[in-house]
C-alpha cells in the first residue's frame, strides 16, 4: 500500500474514491496518503462517507467534486463542515447521477454527455460541470420504427429542446476495493457497483485494493464476474479489511459502532487531530489497525449469514 500511494498519488493530484456508495470504501488507502503528508489533493466521488472526512481532517484536500460529503449513518461531518465555513475547501457539487455521467464521459473520451437532469433546479447554477445546450435534433424527422414500416415518419414533436451537457471528469488516479484479484489486476467483484466501473474506465491510472489476490486461474475460471481487466490497472495491493468500516460483500458487514464513535469523537479539531493519533499514525499499517479492532470485533463483523450463487458452467 505505501508503495502504491507513493507512486500513483502525488500531491495535487484527483483522486476517485469511494465510488461504490456506502460499501468498498478504500479505508486502507486513505489512511496511507494521511500518513504519508499528501496536499492539495480533489477528492471525487458519489455518496462519501467519512472518508473525505478525515482526509480533509488531515490537511490533504483542497477540492471536493461530489454529490454529498459527511457521515452517511449520522448525518454531518465535522472537519468538512467546519473547512467549507472557514473557506478552506472548495466544493462543486453534483448529483449521484451526473457524477457517474462526467466519469462516463472521460471513459469514452468524448467532452460531455448530455441529459435532461437538473433543469430546472439550481444544481447547474454557476457550476462548471453544466452547460445548457439545445438538443441538435430538435423537431427533426423521426425514423418509424413500426412493423412493416420503413419511411420516414413525422414531426416528432420535440422543439428547441434544452439539454445539460455533463463536462467530463478524467481522474489522475481511481482507488477501488474489489474482494480479489490476481497479481496482473484483473479483478473480481460483486455486490453494488456504484460509479466504479466509470471511475476505472477515465481514470489514467487505477489502484486495486483486494482482499485476496488469488491465482489467475481463479479469476479465469468466472471471466464474467471480471470487471475489472488488469491492462487497465496500475498498482494491485492484497489488503485484508482494507474497506473498515465500510461492508465489504461477503466479507464482512459494515461497522455501525465505528461510524457512531467517529461522529461523537470527531466534533473539534483537537478531537479529530486525537482520533487520527489512534487510528491512522499510531499505526502503521492495516494489520496493525486490525489489531487494534481487537479479535472479537473482528468476528463480530464476519458473514453470519453465507448466500452463495448458483454454479455456473462455462463448458462447451
Amino acid at each position: 500500500m505505501q508503495e502504491a500511494i507513493t507512486r500513483w498519488v502525488p500531491d495535487g493530484a484527483s483522486v476517485a474514491v469511494g465510488l461504490q456508495l456506502e460499501q468498498m470504501i478504500p479505508f486502507a488507502a486513505g489512511h496511507e496518503m494521511i500518513r504519508q503528508g499528501k496536499r492539495n489533493l480533489t477528492l471525487i466521488g458519489p455518496i462519501s462517507d467519512i472518508l473525505f472526512d478525515q482526509m480533509i481532517g488531515a490537511g490533504c484536500v483542497s477540492r471536493i467534486i461530489a454529490a454529498w460529503v459527511g457521515n452517511v449513518m449520522m448525518g454531518s461531518a465535522y472537519n468538512f463542515r467546519n473547512s467549507v465555513e472557514e473557506g478552506e475547501l472548495k466544493v462543486t457539487n453534483l448529483t449521484n447521477f451526473t457524477v457517474a455521467l462526467a466519469l462516463q464521459a472521460g471513459a469514452m473520451g468524448v467532452p460531455f454527455l448530455p441529459t435532461r437532469t437538473a433543469l430546472g433546479s439550481d444544481v447547474s447554477k454557476d457550476n462548471e460541470f453544466f452547460a445548457e445546450i439545445q438538443s441538435p435534433f430538435a423537431g427533426a424527422l423521426s425514423i418509424s420504427t413500426s412493423p412493416g414500416s420503413s419511411k420516414r415518419g413525422g414531426d416528432s414533436g420535440v422543439h428547441d429542446e434544452r439539454l445539460h451537457a455533463i463536462r467530463a471528469l478524467v481522474p489522475d488516479v481511481a482507488i477501488v476495493n474489489v474482494q480479489r484479484a490476481d497479481a496482473n489486476g484483473n479483478a473480481h467483484c460483486w455486490g453494488n457497483f456504484g460509479v466504479m466501473l466509470e471511475a476505472v474506465r477515465a481514470a489514467k491510472h487505477v489502484v486495486v485494493v483486494a482482499e485476496e489476490v488469488v491465482a489467475p486461474e481463479v479469476i479465469a475460471s468466472d471471466p464474467n464476474r471480471t470487471v475489472i481487466p488488469g491492462f487497465l490497472v496500475s498498482a494491485v495491493v492484497e489488503c485484508r479489511y482494507s474497506a473498515h468500516p465500510s461492508p465489504v460483500q461477503g466479507y464482512y458487514k459494515r461497522d455501525d459502532a465505528f461510524f457512531r464513535q467517529y461522529h461523537e469523537q470527531t466534533k473539534t479539531k483537537n478531537d479529530s487531530d486525537a482520533w487520527q493519533r489512534k487510528w491512522i499514525h499510531s499505526v502503521t499499517d492495516r494489520a496493525a489497525y486490525v489489531s487494534q479492532l481487537g479479535a472479537c470485533r473482528v468476528a463480530e463483523l464476519s458473514v453470519k449469514q453465507h448466500a452463495y450463487a448458483a454454479q455456473t458452467d462455462y463448458g462447451y
